[in-house]
């Protein structure tokens, strides 16, 4: 027997408990009065006065672009005072979701800078488009909402205000059946990426035959055409 117990003891590896960490979760939401359903309204809430300061309208299939936030900084000094105000309202939706003080403070650092940069007229509001302290206080938060309550979802987020029609008339209309298709779901979240593909085609189409009636009457009036 001893010559057995001279070899090292292997223990069985218990599988992780996926109740207790629900658990656990389910723990910290009731620790800050909150359910699941509230906190991804609160944060959907969030993500769409995000996008209206920061990419109302942007770039298909991208988070880039631009939004009211910009628009003020078109205002000097009282524009930009106008835009650090309502950006707090961002970090105000942060708390209420549990997010320590010192989370955001990357975020109201970023909207500090962007206020004094937005002051320079013309370079602050290009700049304007590039720091988006609103959608860097959504990102902390859905950072901090993964971590402590296990959220994990995105869509709520990135078209919140589609997401929220969706969700309106997978619940509620008579053709619920039809709305909960993953296929009519993803197209119904992406219109606006398609009408801006749209747009960019109807544009370049425009561009190009400018540029060929410019080039046609240039051949006519030279004669090299």
């Amino acid at each position: 027997m001893d010559k057995f117990d001279k070899f090292p003891k292997f223990k069985s590896k218990k599988p992780p408990d996926t109740n207790a960490s629900v658990t656990d979760y389910q723990a910290k939401l009731a620790e800050h009065g909150l359910t699941r359903e509230q906190v991804i309204a609160t944060e959907r809430k969030l993500a769409k006065f995000a996008n209206t300061m920061d990419s109302l309208v942007r770039v298909p299939f991208t988070k880039q672009g631009m939004g009211a936030d910009a628009a003020l900084s078109t205002i000097p000094l009282a524009g930009d005072l106008a835009g650090l105000a309502l950006t707090s309202y961002a970090f105000i939706l942060g708390r209420q979701l549990g997010v320590p003080a010192h989370k955001m403070t990357p975020a109201v650092r970023l909207a500090l800078i962007d206020m004094v940069v937005g002051i320079v007229p013309g370079i602050g509001t290009l700049l304007d488009i590039f720091i988006r302290p609103s959608r860097k206080t959504l990102g902390i938060v859905h950072e901090h909402l993964h971590h402590e309550y296990g959220i994990t979802e995105t869509m709520h987020m990135d078209r919140p205000f589609l997401h929220q029609s969706l969700e309106d008339k997978q619940q509620q209309s008579r053709f619920g059946f039809f709305w909960r298709n993953p296929i009519v779901a993803w197209l119904y979240l992406h219109i606006p990426d398609f009408l801006g593909l749209l747009v960019i085609v109807f544009v370049g189409w425009g561009l190009w035959a400018l540029i060929s009636w410019l080039v046609g009457m240039f051949g006519q009036s030279t004669g090299f055409g």
